[in-house]
């Protein structure tokens, strides 16, 4: 049975197959009792972890939550290097805007921030709205 699906895999599939198990070979004939994984070997299993659906039945020398824990590591690396080189935090509220709220709610203590707000867009002053610009 699993030769006439094997038969029918796409092309594609089986050179990734074979990519793998090539890979692991030459991890293995590299390696002296336990195998060594560089950080291109992490980096292609994380690879083949997002474009080959079958790739845990092809992966002998880690197991499969491994690769997993890899491919979600180059996530957190992803997006701290995307906050540090972003724009950080949320974006500055003018001095005068600043000064305006402090004023108002010290002149209007049973005020709360929804009315405040709602006041600064009578005013015309909406910093989302500056924001998008």
């Amino acid at each position: 049975m699993a030769a006439v699906f094997d038969s029918f895999r796409s092309r594609a599939a089986l050179q990734l197959e074979i990519l793998a198990l090539r890979h692991q070979l030459g991890v293995l004939q590299r390696s002296v009792k336990r195998p060594k994984l560089t950080r291109a070997d992490r980096l292609l299993w994380a690879w083949l972890c997002a474009v080959w659906s079958d790739w845990q039945a092809s992966v002998f020398i880690v197991k499969a939550s491994t690769v997993i824990g890899w491919h979600r590591k180059g996530f957190r690396l992803f997006w701290a290097w995307k906050a540090r080189h972003g724009k950080p935090g949320r974006p500055a509220v003018p001095k005068e805007v600043r000064q305006l709220i402090r004023t108002m709610s010290r002149q209007n203590p049973l005020w709360g921030a929804p009315r405040i707000h709602g006041e600064l867009l009578k005013l015309g002053i909406d910093n989302r709205r500056d924001q998008r610009k």
